[in-house]
């Protein structure tokens, strides 16, 4: 076992980078990332300066959600290696000073896990009460509430006439977390890899563990205002934290799914000792109009700036989130929020200033680094992520849209638009593999690959090298209240954090027009300096009227 010296609150200053192994590197000539990949890039994401990786889900599974269905909690893929590969990733990691997140799943398990194969068809099994099972109503399912991915929440066992709740695919079984042998194998689960050496824990989905037991229809809804932050949540989160992750001093970020502030204020809270911090949303559906996802439009600037308001003011001194624009569920945000074609350099830096310096621990995802931007596939058969190729289905042959104003919502909305290999360099396959990936690489590797990112002093790699550095040496991004200078800017977000011995101000344009805002009267500009930003600052004095380029982006400290 192999482990770092350990400052409990070391998450605090720290960046975190994320890796979706299939589409990270290719050791070999499989098409698919493996560990022995991840291994190989080390020095690269140490010269970044990341403190930690989180990995999403290397255990065995089908598969069928991307290993978010676990059929053995206690095993390698072989797909992306064995145990000694994860051992060795875990020591060569250490070795450079990088912590390692395993992803871990204990709301459902895969359908193939010997525990379910066990309670399928009998009654009398021991593990039948491992998952939730109930008898039909009026003949057919237990209730209305729908699964994440379209349907009902339900699934027939024929043998036994009953039904199994499964809040995702059918092929993965929720847990009875009421249960008490339940929570005791998830506690020797997270033990096993603890005593490993792993440091901490992403917990998938960790907010709908717990259903109201009465499993009541929703007149209103989908069911998940009966299982979200559900009624003894926070009971079973002490448990674990108190059995498991404070006796081996693991950091622990939840996944919180259509949460509140307030219950994330608990989950992370000092006091309750559940989890370090917290991951939310709601940042990243500002441009679903009215909640659609499918559709085509422009963000809501204003509700962005709103929504981080919220959060920043909410958590600062009772609780802990996660900062973060993309992962393996989410668009580029480069083409999401930034303009990949004009201003794609520029974009990067902004949107990486805007969130690393408010309070948090932020989440840089594989390729944001060197400003990767979505794909524009224009064909539905280079798409492999099961939800838009579903989505295809249903809105062009059922609902009668057109093909081509599919292609440009899957070109925005796509899964797949991050899960794209990543660009290491300019030859064949972008060098993520010699042979040809299972996912189709974007068509602009030649120009934007992390071989010639790290050759230009002025790429969107080391922008991110300064920012994740500037955490571990300016206090007041850790601890520092927030406030919202510009509400009502139609296109600046500027934000004042501030500590009794610093104050830093950090200034961002959204849009690709000049524009200009004025820095509060009471700070001291004289006293000011500027401490990075994305274009050339001509002089170094502050001045209380900024003007800011197109994507400019600023960051400002006076020391007090």
């Amino acid at each position: 076992m192999t482990t770092i010296a350990n400052d409990a609150n070391w998450w605090k200053t720290a960046s975190i980078y994320q890796i979706y192994p299939k589409s990270f590197c290719d050791s070999g000539s499989k098409g698919t990332g493996d560990i022995q990949g991840i291994i190989s890039k080390l020095d690269y994401l140490k010269l970044l300066g990341v403190d930690a990786i989180w990995l999403t889900p290397v255990y065995q599974s089908p598969m069928i959600d991307n290993g978010y269905d676990i059929s053995d909690y206690y095993a390698i893929n072989p797909d992306f290696g064995t145990m000694d590969d994860f051992d060795q990733l875990l020591a060569e990691a250490h070795q450079r000073g990088i912590r390692i997140i395993m992803d871990i799943v204990v709301n459902h398990t895969s359908t193939e896990h010997e525990w379910f194969q066990s309670a399928l068809g009998d009654k009398n099994s021991p593990y039948r009460d491992y998952y939730i099972w109930k008898d039909p109503v009026d003949g057919g399912i237990p209730n209305n509430w729908q699964s994440k991915f379209g349907g009902s929440a339900w699934e027939l066992d024929e043998k036994t006439g009953q039904y199994f709740l499964h809040l995702f695919a059918k092929e993965q079984a929720d847990l009875n977390w009421e249960n008490p042998k339940v929570r005791g194998e998830v506690k020797e689960v997270i033990s096993f890899w603890a005593e490993k050496g792993v440091d901490g824990f992403r917990l998938d989905v960790i907010n709908l563990i717990s259903k109201q037991q009465d499993f009541p229809n929703d007149r209103l809804g989908d069911g998940r205002c009966f299982y979200t932050d559900g009624p003894r949540v926070h009971e079973y989160l002490q448990e674990i934290s108190e059995a498991v992750f404070q006796k081996y001093g693991s950091v622990t970020v939840g996944e919180m799914s259509s949460t509140t502030l307030d219950h994330c204020q608990q989950y992370s809270s000092l006091d309750n000792k559940e989890l370090s911090m917290v991951f939310n949303f709601h940042h990243l559906k500002v441009d679903y109009p009215n909640g659609e996802k499918w559709t085509k439009a422009p963000f809501d600037f204003s509700q962005l700036k709103q929504i981080f308001n919220h959060w920043q003011t909410g958590l600062n001194g009772k609780g802990w989130g996660a900062l973060f624009w993309c992962n393996h569920d989410q668009p580029r945000v480069v083409s999401r929020l930034g303009d990949d074609k004009h201003y794609r350099l520029e974009s990067a830096k902004m949107l990486a200033a805007s969130v690393h310096m408010m309070q948090g621990t932020p989440y840089i995802y594989q390729g944001e680094e060197i400003g990767m931007t979505n794909p524009g596939y224009t064909s539905i058969d280079q798409y492999r992520d099961v939800e838009s190729t579903n989505m295809y289905d249903i809105m062009v042959n059922e609902q009668g849209v057109e093909h081509q104003e599919m292609m440009a919502i899957l070109a925005q909305k796509s899964r797949d638009n991050s899960r794209t290999p990543m660009q290491w360099n300019g030859e064949q396959y972008a060098g993520f593999s010699k042979a040809q990936p299972w996912l189709e690489v974007a068509s602009n590797y030649a120009e934007i690959n992390a071989d010639k990112a790290v050759a230009d002093k002025n790429s969107v790699f080391y922008f991110y090298q300064q920012l994740i550095q500037l955490r571990k040496e300016i206090e007041v991004i850790t601890t520092g209240s927030y406030v919202d200078l510009y509400p009502e800017h139609k296109a600046v977000f500027g934000y004042q954090r501030q500590s009794q011995s610093q104050t830093l101000i950090c200034l961002n344009n959204y849009y690709a027009a000049e524009t200009e805002c004025v820095l509060p009267e009471e700070f001291d500009c004289d006293k000011a300096q500027y401490v990075l930003g994305n274009y050339e600052l001509s002089g170094d004095k502050v001045s209380q009227h900024q003007v800011l380029r197109p994507y400019e982006t600023r960051i400002i400290l006076l020391e007090n």
